[in-house]
């Protein structure tokens, strides 16, 4: 990825560009010291004066009145803040009409930012001053009186705080009066600029000591850049959170919002005192000390999948490059692309107003359709279909080009979602809250609304990622949540009505992917890979989990490394430094999933055989479990010694029902009420009683026994003699209350007993007898 640069010969301003700002992905008003505010039209190369200010206007700053509000278009007229050395700052119109000027600060008013909802204005001064305006611009309050000059301020996602400069620190003061205050040392030099992306919650700073920074909202540092040669005099987020530039002296850099950078660019242009970002990400246009203004757009941007390659070469066209036969195929485009994605067998390209799809077996017939909006943010692909995120909705495509659904749910605001925000499925979408980040919003993908009982998804701690898995049926999907302690959990999407246990399995884990075929998820945990095989053993065996994770030093990939994908048995991982590295996983768990989901057990364990595994044999072992497969879970667990587990396997396989086998099955896999539930839906209370008083759940065992009034000697005899075994005394009332009614015989007990077993005996050869009569009928009917 690299920018092409380019502007006029003559600059069209005779003086130094302090400010610009766009207003549409083609439109750009620039304002100088030369006292001209011109606009640019990119389409026609037109440039003309909006308006010439008053000769004691020097302008600082500029910004565009939101255009959208949380997916709602404005219906205010356009106009922006324009901020000046007077001391005032200026609402100006489109058409360059001053509607008001107002005096704010002593001295300069160095920056001047509308909040994201366009309810609030702040500027800043020379005179260590924070002011919040209305939009009308009256003072609401002063929220700051420092003694240095605060040269650049930005307001957080939430438009609850504000981030600005004093001298060499960086502070962070919300809104709220009472509310904690955050400050630390950021730079050696003073700090010139700071940006705060709605998107990823990261900031950005530049200071005197020529460097730039990254940092998260807790003022952690996560990237310093080495130090420049000049001051670095501007910095700026692309809306989407992805990238970033930073501008110097005679210097334009595009960074990856890790920090590394993809281009370097060294223009005759002065220092670049300003950078602006077009609606769509795609192009940028600095302010120059020499009267230029630098228009700069991203060229060279790849995908990659399997053995293609796609390389944006212009501003509307691609070239398509299959690595297997070096052959090359070139696409073209009516209009500018902003955004693509290469996955599951398609590409998917949007321009400023259409969407291509093409599939990867022909290149030359795409499927195109019309857009809304022409600011898409974000693509999602799954293997039925994709979604497209823009700022006014979700919207859910198939590959033909149908609309098949537009989700929405409590306080959508789509322009601050991002890949790590929101998650696709071939059934289900997921998408973080942002008002409460504890809070993930299940919706069933075909219809567009909440999944279940609507009932969103609550976890204990605010959620920084979630990632959906992409195999298996939709009752069986699963979701899987990074929280604020970089703890990995795993949960079911569907719940049936009940609440279902948020499992961990992993910690201190900073980034995660499903695999796009099976089952499979891996992750980056300190300083290891890890790739856990069959992350649903945690609800069939939970002992098992530690054993069917692959586990792999990752000092290779360095600090702080991100996972990009995970194709087949390859998963491709991204260094701090920017560099691309790709390892491969063992190929075997992928056949197993697959021989598992085709019930093809003997195959599967045949494989077992071969590959002479135990994380291979424990991943067979939770399947068989999973999918009530007997025989093939008693191989498995004995290959891999877990003698107790075969025995218990081996009991279950010798009860007279399929209820108590089933019953029994659960119980492995810890989920004791619906063990019990299905034993007492069937009529079989003695075995639900006696699951209890095995588990010496004895208030539990007298309960049942008492409801059902039958088996309360049985349960007090068993209570009796676990008490004998460990000499105590009865201490609990209420069988203390029963005791003294009911007489305890053990013979009595024991024959009791005995019918009960002859009973389900009876009962389960019955039900096979009239299962087998049935299909001999069926036979002789066919």
């Amino acid at each position: 990825m690299r920018l092409k640069t380019s502007f006029l010969k003559e600059p069209k301003h005779k003086e130094l560009v302090s400010c610009v700002g766009w207003t549409t992905a083609d439109e750009l008003f620039t304002s100088s010291d030369d006292h001209q505010i011109l606009k640019w039209n990119l389409l026609t190369n037109e440039t003309v004066q909006v308006v010439k200010l008053a000769e004691e206007i020097y302008p600082i700053d500029l910004h565009w009145f939101p255009k959208t509000t949380g997916g709602k278009k404005q219906i205010q007229t356009e106009i922006f803040v324009l901020t000046s050395t007077d001391g005032k700052f200026h609402l100006v119109s489109k058409t360059g009409r001053v509607e008001k000027s107002i005096e704010a600060h002593r001295g300069a008013v160095l920056a001047g930012r509308w909040n994201y909802e366009g309810t609030a204005l702040v500027t800043v001064g020379e005179d260590g001053q924070i002011k919040i305006w209305s939009k009308t611009g009256m003072l609401r309050s002063t929220m700051v009186q420092q003694g240095t000059p605060v040269y650049s301020v930005a307001w957080g996602p939430d438009s609850d705080k504000i981030l600005y400069t004093s001298g060499r620190q960086l502070i962070i003061k919300p809104l709220q009066p009472s509310a904690k205050v955050l400050q630390w040392k950021a730079h050696d030099g003073v700090i010139l600029k700071v940006d705060w992306n709605t998107v990823n919650d990261l900031i950005l700073s530049g200071g005197e000591d020529c460097k730039y920074k990254v940092w998260d909202s807790y003022g952690r540092l996560l990237y310093s850049a080495q130090a420049h040669d000049y001051p670095i005099t501007s910095v700026a987020w692309a809306s989407d959170g992805q990238l970033f530039a930073v501008g110097s002296f005679n210097t334009l850099r595009l960074c990856d919002k890790t920090g590394w950078s993809y281009a370097l660019e060294k223009p005759n242009t002065g220092s670049i005192f300003n950078i602006a970002w077009s609606v769509d990400g795609t192009q940028i246009a600095g302010a120059c000390g020499n009267g230029h203004v630098i228009f700069a757009h991203i060229i060279e941007q790849r995908w990659e999948w399997k053995n293609f390659e796609i390389t944006l070469t212009k501003r509307r066209s691609m070239q398509v490059r299959n690595v297997l036969n070096d052959a090359l195929d070139v696409l073209e485009f009516r209009d500018r692309v902003i955004k693509a994605s290469l996955s599951q067998g398609h590409l998917v390209v949007v321009t400023t107003l259409q969407c291509y799809v093409y599939s990867t077996k022909n290149w030359n017939t795409p499927l195109v359709f019309d857009l809304k909006e022409g600011t898409v943010s974000l693509i999602l692909q799954a293997q039925r279909h994709f979604l497209l995120l823009d700022g006014a909705g979700i919207y859910l495509y198939s590959y033909e080009g149908r609309l098949i659904s537009s989700p929405k749910f409590p306080g959508m605001r789509t322009d601050i979602l991002s890949s790590q925000t929101v998650s696709l499925s071939n059934d289900t979408i997921a998408v973080r809250d942002k008002t409460d980040e504890k809070v993930i919003y299940l919706i069933d993908a075909l219809s567009g609304k909440p999944l279940g009982d609507g009932k969103p998804l609550v976890h204990k701690m605010e959620v920084m990622e979630i990632a959906l898995d992409q195999f298996g049926s939709p009752n069986e999907r699963k979701i899987a949540i990074i929280d604020k302690n970089r703890d990995l959990y795993i949960t079911s999407v569907r719940r049936f009505g009940k609440d279902q246990k948020i499992i961990k399995i992993g910690t201190m884990v900073h980034s995660m992917a499903w695999n796009d075929t099976y089952n499979i998820l891996c992750g980056m945990q300190n300083m290891y890979f890890l790739v856990w095989y069959y992350p649903n053993v945690v609800y069939v065996d939970k002992e098992l989990l530690s054993k069917t994770v692959y586990e792999k030093d990752a000092s290779e990939f360095g600090k702080n490394p991100q996972i990009v994908n995970f194709v087949g048995n390859q998963v491709t991982i991204r260094r701090v430094d920017g560099s691309m590295i790709h390892t491969s996983i063992s190929p075997y768990p992928a056949i197993l999933h697959e021989y598992v989901s085709a019930s093809r057990w003997d195959d599967a364990v045949r494989l077992c055989r071969f590959v002479k595994e135990q994380t291979l044999w424990s991943c067979l072992a939770a399947m068989a479990i999973g999918h009530k497969d007997l025989m093939t879970a008693e191989v498995a667990y004995a290959a891999i010694g877990e003698i107790d587990k075969v025995q218990y396997i081996n009991l279950i396989k010798d009860l007279p029902s399929k209820e108590s086998r089933m019953a029994h099955l659960l119980l492995f896999t810890g989920n004791l009420q619906d063990a019990v539930g299905i034993l007492i839906q069937t009529g079989l209370i003695y075995q639900a009683i006696q699951i209890n008083i095995n588990l010496y759940n004895w208030d539990r065992a007298l309960e049942l026994a008492v409801k059902h009034k039958t088996h309360v000697d049985t349960v007090l005899a068993y209570r009796k003699k676990f008490l004998e075994d460990f000499h105590k005394e009865e201490s609990n009332k209420r069988f203390l209350q029963y005791a003294e009614g009911v007489e305890v015989n053990w013979e009595k007990i024991q024959v009791k007993i005995e019918m009960e077993i002859a009973k389900e005996r009876e009962r389960a050869s019955t039900v096979t007898t009239m299962g087998s009569t049935g299909s001999k009928s069926v036979s002789v009917n066919r």
